[in-house]
């Protein structure tokens, strides 16, 4: 079996992006940093169509990997609630919400919500996820 999931970056904000990731009908948060040319540890990765791989990663367990991100490498799926907790990956929840009293969204049980994709996606056959940036 093959899997296709899509991102849809939704909100771009000064130091984050959100967004949905959708595997078949079951949606996940995303937060990202937010679009800095591309340029590793600080920029999210470019719109597209990227491989990922499955593998257990020493600090967060079960994550995916992006493979083929021109000029990134180390772009991986994990948990992570904040935009300090990333340095160019994605971060998956169950929901946005204010967390730490900022005023600005963060992702939500971003542990749980790890667990749910891996579920969905721990089988055989090849990942493709399509990043798409959303306007409005």
């Amino acid at each position: 079996m093959s899997y296709v999931i899509k991102l849809k970056r939704s909100r771009s904000l000064a130091d984050r992006t959100l967004g949905c990731l959708t595997i078949g009908g079951q949606s996940f948060a995303t937060l990202e940093l937010p679009w800095r040319d591309n340029a590793p540890e600080i920029s999210c990765i470019p719109a597209g169509r990227y491989k990922c791989s499955r593998e257990i990663h020493g600090k967060y367990g079960r994550i995916l990997r992006l493979r083929n991100v021109a000029g990134r490498s180390g772009i991986l799926v994990h948990a992570g609630n904040y935009p300090r907790d990333t340095r160019g990956c994605i971060l998956l929840g169950e929901g946005h919400s204010d967390i730490d009293g900022d005023g600005l969204p963060e992702v939500v049980n971003s542990r749980s919500a790890m667990a749910r994709m891996c579920e969905l996606l721990w089988g055989e056959g090849p990942i493709i996820m399509e990043v798409e940036d959303v306007q409005g």
